[in-house]
């Protein structure tokens, strides 16, 4: 009756050693479930991002009002009859 209990222990033993440190084991499932949520919240802000891009690369196909925003903004250009003021703080 010993050696049962004594095998039915060490049995349960090798269970719980497996559970939480084998391969699959609580802290490893924990640890995974972490790493799929901060996946899932970046993979939420690059989508937003696309998005993004999406309309603006549209934008830019569609009209001028955009490309001549954009060359405004990032190259300086300004219209033929428009007078350029360059306001410089101290």
């Amino acid at each position: 009756m010993k050696a049962v209990l004594v095998g039915l222990a060490v049995l349960i033993s090798a269970l719980q050693i497996k559970l939480w440190f084998g391969s699959g084991s609580v802290p490893e499932v924990w640890r995974l479930s972490r790493a799929i949520e901060e996946q899932r919240a970046m993979n939420l802000a690059l989508t937003d991002r696309n998005r993004g891009l999406a309309a603006e690369v549209q934008d830019l196909r569609i009209g001028y009002a955009a490309i001549e925003e954009r060359a405004r903004a990032e190259l300086g250009m300004i219209r033929k009859d428009e007078t350029f003021f360059h306001v410089v703080e101290r």
